[in-house]
């Protein structure tokens, strides 16, 4: 991978505006009998006036990563509706504004992009500065392989809309990663599913197959706006709504014949790409708490190895490792004779791999892997936890309570998900109604969170 300004020393957790829960479920096939079918034709009633209850079909869902720097920020910005830079813009400056892009993805104006527009520049300022912090880093790995693809270089503002440029954001269907690829589509398109590692969550692999997956769908349509609903819903979906409509190959003419969700998705790509186009001119700017720090390249990678042993040598901390490298599930790089992986560091740190590799491979090797192979799932962390409680923290158990999930329980006690699912043996992110879970918090703030969770004694 080439040499990209990073713009984080530490990637934070995103509130995630996301296309669907089912992004990329179906295969590009006609008749899949696995897609689900939405018969229900009836006009969408979007109240686009109702605040932070503003809802759009089943478009807009909240995924957590990491925590955010602030209590504040799980609330959305207040803005006056008076304010004359964000409220009130004519709609003829909205449309010269999207008429100069000069894409050729058709960016037209209509009530429902107006609507996704307004909750980005007014209601979601806050998510939007995050993102325009973010893409310095992403957008240059998806334009470089959109250029490559001979596609539209406005496809980049899809992952806006699915994962607001977290790589490891995770629906509840399934879909994973920057574009959220499904298991089996992920599969089709080369992306590798392991116990270890989740190519859908490296942003060079995912880009590459989400370019070839959306090249496939605009060869089967001829048009973006149709290709772009497919890669949300399915062309199984897409090809339904078409014979509905009589025909009618215009996603604005079998607009009421597709899902529900995929109905808003268009309309949401449009208004992403305005946003992340004309931000400035809405006074919103790059968030100040991600700056950019880092320059990174990659090492070839040709036997185990864990984060701590690079941690330990070079002194690159772990959290690092893990945002430049998401796909790796449990801190291992499982690289052994024949799979060779690549692992993205700052760039200094790569010329200190060079010189120091084989001290980086021998630093703790019996600990971490007996016998030269790769740990159990349950050790891959070196050492198995054993309910000490840290120096500093106090112990909290939270009851599992329906709808919760090891995100968001992570983001309400300012915790990673990492660690939550470190202290309690959690597979597969699989948690119940009912379960206790223990979580570690800073004995200052235990009082925060005492309303919510018992303290352990």
């Amino acid at each position: 991978m080439k040499n990209y300004k990073t713009i984080f020393s530490s990637l934070v957790c995103l509130p995630l505006l996301v296309g669907a829960v089912e992004s990329n479920a179906q295969e590009v096939v006609s008749n899949d009998p696995n897609e689900t079918e939405d018969t229900t034709v009836e006009p969408d009633s979007v109240d686009y006036t109702s605040g932070t209850k503003y809802q759009v079909d089943s478009l807009i869902m909240a995924w957590y990563v990491r925590p955010q720097p602030t209590v504040n920020d799980l609330v959305p910005d207040s803005i006056a509706k008076a304010d004359p830079i964000i409220a009130g813009v004519p709609d003829s400056v909205y449309v010269e504004r999207l008429q100069a892009m000069m894409s050729p993805i058709p960016m037209v104006y209509n009530e429902q992009v107006r609507g996704f527009i307004e909750f980005y520049v007014v209601r979601r300022r806050d998510l939007v500065r995050r993102m325009l912090a973010l893409k310095d880093y992403y957008f240059p790995i998806f334009e470089q392989t959109l250029e490559a693809h001979g596609m539209p270089l406005e496809l980049r503002f899809l992952p806006v809309i699915e994962s607001a440029l977290n790589p490891c954001a995770l629906s509840r269907a399934g879909a994973s990663g920057l574009w959220q690829f499904m298991y089996y589509t992920g599969k089709r398109y080369g992306l590798d599913v392991t116990s270890y590692v989740d190519d859908r969550r490296d942003p060079v692999k995912a880009s590459e197959a989400a370019a070839s997956f959306l090249h496939d769908l605009y060869t089967m349509y001829g048009d973006w706006h149709l290709a772009i609903a497919a890669y949300n819903c399915g062309p199984g979906n897409v090809n339904r709504a078409i014979a509905r409509s009589g025909g009618q190959k215009s996603f604005w003419k079998i607009y009421y014949n597709l899902p529900r969700e995929t109905r808003g998705y268009v309309p949401a790509f449009i208004a992403a790409a305005y946003a992340m186009t004309y931000a400035h001119e809405h006074q919103i700017y790059p968030s100040p708490d991600i700056k950019p720090t880092l320059s990174v390249d990659t090492v070839q990678i040709f036997q185990p190895l864990h984060f701590n042993q690079v941690t330990s040598v070079l002194g690159v901390p772990v959290d690092v490792l893990r945002d430049l490298n998401p796909q790796y599930k449990h801190d291992v790089v499982p690289a052994q004779d024949g799979k060779v992986y690549s692992l993205v560091m700052p760039v200094e740190s790569t010329f200190a791999f060079a010189a120091h590799e084989d001290s980086v491979y021998a630093r703790n090797r019996k600990t971490y892997f007996p016998d030269n192979r790769i740990v159990r799932i349950s050790d891959s962390r070196g050492v198995v936890y054993g309910g000490r409680t840290p120096a500093g923290k106090i112990k909290l158990i939270y009851t599992v309570k329906n709808g919760d999930v090891p995100g968001s329980i992570a983001h309400r006690f300012g915790v990673r998900v990492n660690d939550l699912i470190y202290w309690n043996n959690i597979r597969r992110n699989l948690i119940r109604v009912g379960q206790k879970i223990v979580i570690y918090v800073p004995k200052s703030k235990a009082d925060r969170y005492a309303g919510i969770a018992k303290i352990s004694k």
